[in-house]
């Protein structure tokens, strides 16, 4: 890690001028380019000493098909560690942002702004962990015919918290049998958490069917699927992979659809996006930090957001590994708190 690597002032300024130029342009390095960026008074010979010594330390690196050089992740690691001086956002830019998370938004026009948000002004990849809402306790089920054998099945969780579902059954069944059916169902169930509603369904259809009574039995199979998914793993929203095409390094095609295969089936990002959560403030992870092969190339620059004081949920931004750290992180920064004060307006 970079807090074990001490290196003199002079090392510093060039390793610091050396990723700037890399960020911006994309491109290796030279000694005579790096020496004019630096402004120090030193010999072409004397930075090409100190860019071996960097090296050696594994803070740059040389590609093969030219004579400068570029920052390894460690380099990057180093210089967002301890050369990175981070560019505050202007009151105009804060206001703006504050203004299209506004709160007579849903939930889930919320988090897809706020994605799309991201994606917007990085030009990077958007994404936002939907919130953990922790203990979810029913309080209260009951289910309205709609005709064509299908059936809308509303319930409360945790007191205020409504949720709905259409059920397709195998028969229209009359108002009285569907009150009958909630009833059962909420002197069954009430009070209990979904996780355990979910695995007592499965005893109550078998001890039901030995009982054979039809109507308890299909109370039951309503509830499980008005249930199903419920209190599963967490998912999220993302928003502009595409901007990632517009990156040189990110060109190549076989990385690219490995990438979005790792988006589509989302285990692993959601994987990084709950390590996270227990993090206070920015989390950075810059190349192989991830532990994925996969993001290799990447870095993906987190915050978690917070209801009530608690942490619910992350958000952040995924894009190649020389994006403008000192642009990126305030936008993450400040869209963690923006989407927390929507929130508890909610």
């Amino acid at each position: 890690m970079s807090e074990e690597i001490v290196i003199n002032e002079r090392a510093q300024r060039l390793l610091k001028s050396l990723v700037e130029s890399y960020i911006r342009g994309g491109q290796p390095v030279g000694s005579k380019s790096l020496l004019e960026e630096s402004g120090l008074q030193v010999s072409s010979a004397t930075v090409r000493n100190v860019m071996a010594e960097l090296e050696e330390l594994g803070l740059v690196a040389s590609p093969h098909t030219s004579a400068g050089r570029v920052p390894t992740d460690l380099g990057l690691r180093f210089f967002v560690d301890s050369l990175l001086t981070v560019q505050p956002l202007s009151g105009e830019e804060v206001e703006s942002m504050r203004q299209s998370l506004g709160a007579d938004q849903t939930m889930p026009q919320l988090l897809n702004r706020t994605s799309s948000m991201l994606s917007g002004i990085t030009r990077m990849a958007g994404l936002v962990m939907l919130p953990r809402r922790g203990r979810l306790s029913l309080r209260h089920i009951e289910f309205l015919p709609l005709g064509d054998r299908r059936i809308l099945v509303i319930w409360v969780i945790n007191d205020n918290d409504v949720q709905n579902r259409i059920v397709q059954m195998d028969r229209d069944y009359s108002a009285e049998e569907l009150v009958r059916m909630a009833a059962y169902l909420n002197s069954h169930f009430n009070g209990l958490e979904v996780e355990e509603i979910k695995q007592r369904v499965i005893i109550e259809m078998e001890q039901t069917k030995e009982q054979a009574n039809q109507l308890m039995l299909t109370a039951i199979e309503l509830a499980r699927q008005a249930f199903d998914g419920e209190g599963d793993e967490a998912d999220y929203v993302l928003e502009g992979e595409t901007n990632l095409f517009g990156y040189a390094e990110m060109a190549d095609m076989d990385k690219l659809r490995k990438l979005f295969d790792a988006f589509e089936q989302k285990r692993q990002v959601l994987q990084l996006l709950e390590g996270a959560t227990s993090t206070e403030g920015i989390q950075i992870f810059i190349g192989e930090e991830s532990g994925y092969k996969v993001f290799d190339g990447c870095s993906l620059v987190t915050s978690p957001y917070k209801v009530e004081e608690e942490v619910v949920g992350v958000l952040g931004v995924i894009g190649p590994s020389r994006m403008e750290y000192q642009r990126v992180i305030p936008i993450v920064d400040v869209t963690a708190k923006l989407l927390s004060a929507a929130l508890n307006r909610q």
